[in-house]
C-alpha cells in the first residue's frame, strides 16, 4: 500500500522537474534572443560582416598612390519628413588618406523630429577596411521645424584592402545611410508660436 502511495508522489516530482526544465529552456531562449541583436552588431563591427564599417580613433600613417572611388547614397525611412542628401555624390581619395565629406538634412515637418542614421558599405567585403573617425551616425540627430543641418563624415580606407584576396580588386565603394525615426523631445513652444516661427522662416 505504501509503495502505491509513493508512486504518485514520485511521478508528481518528476512532472515538476520537467515543467521547471521547460520553463528554464523558454526563458533561456528568450534571453538569448534578446542578446542576439547586440552580439550580432558587435560581430559585424569587429569583422566588417554585412558591410559594417569600422569606428577608429586614429588616422592611417600610410597613404598609397592608388585611389578609391567612393560614392554616397542617402535615404529616409517612413516617419521622418526630412530631406537628406550628400553634398558630393562621389570622391576619389587615395587609399589611406583621411578625408571629410558632408551630408545635409532638413526637417520639412512642423514639429521637432529625432532620427538615427544606420549605415553600411557595398561591396560587403570592403566594410572591414572602411574606417570612420567621425560620423553623425554615432549619435541621434534632432531637427527643429525647418532646421537644416550640415553633418560631416571623416573616414579613410585602410591600405590593407589592397592585400586581401577578397578585396584587392575593389575599385568602387558605396557608403549608404538611412535615417530612421526615433522618439524625440516634445516641443516646448505652443503650436501657435511654432507656426509663427515657420512663417518667418518662409
Amino acid at each position: 500500500m505504501s509503495d502505491n502511495a509513493a508512486a504518485p508522489k514520485k511521478q508528481g516530482r518528476n512532472n515538476g522537474a520537467v515543467v521547471m526544465m521547460c520553463l528554464s529552456f523558454v526563458f533561456g531562449m528568450g534571453a538569448m534572443s534578446y542578446a542576439a541583436v547586440p552580439l550580432y552588431r558587435i560581430f559585424c563591427q569587429v569583422t566588417g560582416y554585412n558591410g559594417t564599417t569600422q569606428r577608429v580613433d586614429q588616422v592611417s600613417s600610410v597613404v598609397l598612390d592608388r585611389k578609391m572611388r567612393v560614392t554616397f547614397d542617402a535615404n529616409v525611412a517612413p516617419g521622418l519628413q526630412w530631406d537628406f542628401k550628400p553634398v558630393e555624390r562621389e570622391v576619389n581619395p587615395k587609399i589611406g588618406e583621411t578625408i571629410q565629406v558632408n551630408f545635409t538634412a532638413e526637417n520639412r515637418s512642423n514639429e521637432t523630429q529625432r532620427g538615427q542614421a544606420v549605415f553600411n558599405v557595398t561591396p560587403g567585403e570592403a566594410g572591414v577596411y572602411f574606417n570612420k573617425v567621425q560620423c553623425f551616425c554615432f549619435t541621434e540627430t534632432d531637427l527643429k521645424p525647418g532646421e537644416k543641418l550640415d553633418m560631416p563624415v571623416v573616414f579613410y580606407i585602410d591600405p590593407e584592402i589592397v592585400k586581401a584576396v577578397e578585396s584587392k580588386n575593389i575599385h568602387t565603394i558605396t557608403l549608404s545611410y538611412t535615417f530612421y525615426p526615433k522618439e524625440g523631445p516634445k516641443p516646448v513652444a505652443s503650436n501657435e508660436g511654432g507656426a509663427e516661427k515657420i512663417e518667418k522662416k518662409l
